[in-house]
């Protein structure tokens, strides 16, 4: 604990031991991201890939039969202080170097003088090797739920779509009304967001990082010398081990892994931000076409007791406000890495690559909640529609009878509409429907065009183009993502 004076007496603060419990990043503090991402977490990779290289070196020959056991007990997470590792980490510069004088001795304290089995720990790697792998490894995971949840989230998309097909309101264009539109179209651009960004983030691949201290395995040459197996072969064989993929070569300095992580998650973070973007706006009172689900204590005030504030939206937007410059912060390390191994840029990496990994894992849960239990008001729809009224059909109304109209006065068929438009708009908006009625009938001869099909030109439901077709065409570029595979990441 450490105190120091304020105004109003003594302030205190935390240890190091209390962590970082995201109390100013509430989009990413969850049981489910901190298990994923947080700092036990990346103590956990960095000791799974450890005692992976020892399974793949025992396997090999490489080292004392049994080896591999000893290292995998003495590689729990629990045995290790990861506040303490972090101090001690300022020594080399990174987490690695004190975690493996750490390991070294739960090895030998496990296995005493019997195997030998200190051999196997980190024979021939680099603490770039470690923590690299490590952090794919964590990204692996973190990606997986968040697939999960994105899943569940477009399958839920996918289902407003096609129960609001018909659901007419109105499309909106530099703030401003703009043609008829339906709620399930918007649903279905939603899903096409998403579900392209997942689609993107599913093929993203997690190499495992095996180069030795300048890239060259020299080491893990000097290690298989007069073995069958070759630095290669060791490298994929802790791919499989771990579950990562195969890298044809050590990666120090291309960094296209993480930048191409990083811009797969910004990705879906862009995506995500559409969809609660949208949701701020619609769920406005003065326009109240929708409605986060409610939920007991959520979306409170502290001073106004009547407020529902779309948290959730709030909450997905901030996430997708802040990667831009993360992702920026991966592609400036990534053109810095010099030489064969790096030096600052590498370590500018890990926050950034981290943030964007809780980020993300954060926003899908509250996506998928807000999908799933989105409130949608088709009267408040046709209500807003019904604002723009008939003048909202001018557009189509010019393509169908501009064509009609004789030459008047030097004027085309086009210009006698467009002055139509022009005198309505000057009227006050409460008199624009009744007035874009009257002057169109007056501009159109009656055996042009009956009062009918006038009527039927003037019918929002008649001018939604392609609506339809587009959003079932959306669904079926992605049947994978159009119903959930599975029930989503366990949020605990």
């Amino acid at each position: 604990m450490t105190e120091t004076p304020g105004t109003g007496g003594t302030v205190r603060f935390g240890t190091a031991a209390d962590g970082d419990v995201g109390l100013l990043s509430p989009v990413s503090a969850s049981p489910l991201v901190t298990a994923l991402t947080g700092d036990r977490a990346v103590l956990a990779a960095i000791l799974a890939v450890e005692s992976g290289w020892a399974a793949v070196l025992e396997k090999a020959g490489l080292a004392p039969a049994g080896s591999a056991a000893v290292v995998a007990s003495a590689a729990e997470a629990g045995r290790y202080d990861a506040a303490d590792i972090a101090l001690r980490a300022r020594g080399g510069g990174n987490p690695v170097i004190p975690l493996l004088g750490d390991l070294r001795k739960h090895v030998t304290a496990l296995d005493g003088a019997r195997i030998g089995a200190v051999k196997a720990v980190h024979t021939s790697l680099t603490s770039q090797d470690v923590l690299d792998t490590a952090l794919m490894l964590l990204a692996r995971n973190t990606v997986e739920a968040v697939l999960a949840d994105l899943k569940c989230t477009t399958a839920a998309l996918a289902s407003l779509a096609e129960k609001h097909a018909d659901t007419l309101g109105v499309g909106r264009s530099l703030t401003q009304h703009s043609l008829p539109y339906t709620f399930g179209l918007r649903a279905a651009q939603w899903f096409h967001g998403l579900a392209a960004a997942g689609r993107q983030l599913g093929n993203v691949q997690f190499p495992v990082q095996f180069g030795g201290a300048a890239g060259t395995l020299a080491a893990g040459t000097v290690l298989t010398s007069g073995s069958a197996t070759s630095p290669f072969d060791l490298a994929d064989s802790l791919a499989r081990q771990l579950g990562l993929a195969a890298a044809p070569a050590p990666w120090h300095t291309n960094r296209l892994a993480v930048t191409s992580l990083g811009h797969a998650l910004a990705s879906a973070l862009d995506a995500a931000g559409k969809i609660a973007t949208d949701v701020l706006f619609l769920s406005r009172p003065e326009v109240a076409e929708l409605a986060e689900p409610r939920v007991a204590g959520r979306g409170v005030s502290s001073a106004m007791p009547q407020k529902q504030n779309p948290v959730l939206s709030v909450l997905i937007r901030s996430s997708a406000l802040q990667a831009p410059q993360l992702v920026a912060q991966l592609h400036l390390a990534a053109a810095n890495f010099n030489d064969e191994r790096p030096d600052a840029a590498w370590h500018t990496e890990w926050p950034a690559l981290r943030q964007l990994l809780r980020l993300t894992l954060g926003a899908a849960g509250h996506l998928r909640e807000l999908a799933e239990g989105l409130q949608v008001f088709p009267d408040a729809m046709r209500r807003n529609l019904d604002l723009a009224g008939p003048l909202l059909l001018a557009e189509g109304v010019g393509a169908a009878v501009a064509p009609l109209l004789a030459e008047q006065d030097g004027r085309s068929g086009k210009e006698q509409l467009q002055a139509v438009v022009d005198r309505t708009l000057e009227a006050p908006a409460s008199e624009q429907s009744g007035t874009y009625r009257r002057l169109l009938r007056e501009a159109v001869p009656a055996q042009t065009l009956s009062d009918g099909q006038l009527a039927e030109l003037l019918d929002p439901a008649n001018y939604l183009g392609q609506a339809a077709g587009i959003s079932r065409r959306i669904l079926a570029a992605f049947p994978d993502f159009s119903t959930p595979t599975q029930n989503g990441a366990n949020r605990g």
